[in-house]
């Protein structure tokens, strides 16, 4: 299959499109708005945390048509690196084509060349069966963990 775009490491001209994939991820899996502010600033704080934060473009045209992050975090467990994946975001018109998976084996690519990353992992909203379908045919099985969590504070508080 040929394919019509190209994978490229996201840059600062890219942070309103990655702003605006954000923003349409949150509306269509969890039915949240996001204050836009807020998570404008984190795309830019996220694109200068690099290599502990590391956003893929897929790009069409000299146009973004999907987004992928990758965070790491550290397991004394296995003494290494897990990748995390997130923010993954294709639009509607380019989806079903291949766009998550070039971004996909971008990230796992990029991974591999650090001899500390010891594995991938992401998380899914539990309700989101299309991901999850597409996660599973990816080579990524259920960890059988559940995401607790503690927000602090009022910044980026969702809808």
């Amino acid at each position: 299959m040929s394919v019509d775009w190209r994978i490229r490491p996201a840059t600062e001209g890219d942070v309103e499109s990655l702003t605006e994939f954000n923003s349409a991820l949150a509306r269509e899996t969890e039915n949240k708005l996001l204050d836009q502010e807020v998570l404008r600033q984190g795309v830019r704080r996220a694109l200068a945390l690099a290599p502990e934060v590391r956003y893929w473009v897929a790009e069409q045209d000299g146009r973004p048509i999907g987004c992928l992050m990758v965070t790491r975090e550290w397991s004394d467990w296995r003494n290494g690196w897990v990748a995390w994946l997130q923010s993954v975001y294709v639009i509607p018109a380019a989806r079903g084509r291949g766009v998550f998976g070039s971004l996909l084996q971008t990230a796992i690519a990029d991974a591999q060349t650090s001899p500390d990353v010891v594995g991938m992992r992401l998380y899914v909203e539990e309700d989101n069966r299309r991901a999850q379908e597409v996660y599973r045919r990816s080579g990524f099985v259920d960890a059988r963990y559940r995401v607790y969590e503690q927000m602090f504070g009022t910044t980026g508080d969702l809808k």
